[in-house]
């Protein structure tokens, strides 16, 4: 299988939103969660002052653009190219071009891979994040994104929260 890069996609100004969830739509209805991994609207946070009051509030870092981790094949390239409000990929012509390593470490995002020895079902502490603390079984493990799903007992029910590999250490 060819490796997974990043794209930058234009889009409407104001409709990255959108784009991100139609995509989002659209691998789950085409079954391309392997081929399309993420996909993503960077935001920072920012303080404003308005009437005398700061305010923290996030901004899209690049409006009008949206980043998408995936194999470039044709599937991929007519999904995303066919997706309401995207006008098309960032590169020469019709072909697009992959962001560097040193580009994507500029947006935070970083290229690290964590190996982990961990299976369905394990036990883990969630070391890190909103979810320190937390005691949870391992319902799925997602090698792409970095991620584990663990039960959280959230309001008396067992719900589903997605945890980094960064962010776990097993019992």
């Amino acid at each position: 299988m060819a490796e997974a890069n990043w794209y930058v996609v234009h889009t409407y100004s104001g409709y990255e939103n959108k784009v991100k969830t139609n995509i989002d739509k659209a691998i789950e209805n085409r079954h391309l969660e392997d081929q399309i991994l993420e996909v993503r609207v960077p935001m920072q946070d920012v303080v404003e002052l308005k009437n005398g009051v700061r305010k923290q509030v996030s901004k899209k870092m690049f409006p009008g653009y949206v980043l998408i981790n995936m194999v470039m094949n044709d599937d991929t390239w007519y999904v995303v190219r066919n997706t309401r409000g995207v006008t098309g990929f960032v590169g020469p012509g019709s072909k697009p071009v992959p962001l560097t390593d040193a580009e994507m470490a500029t947006l935070g995002i970083a290229h690290d891979n964590i190996e982990i020895d961990l299976e369905i079902g394990d036990t883990v502490t969630v070391t890190g994040g909103v979810w320190a603390g937390t005691v949870g079984a391992i319902l799925s493990i997602n090698e792409h994104k970095q991620t584990v799903t663990i039960n959280v007992d959230m309001f008396g029910r067992e719900t589903p929260v997605e945890i980094s590999f960064a962010e776990i250490k097993k019992m």
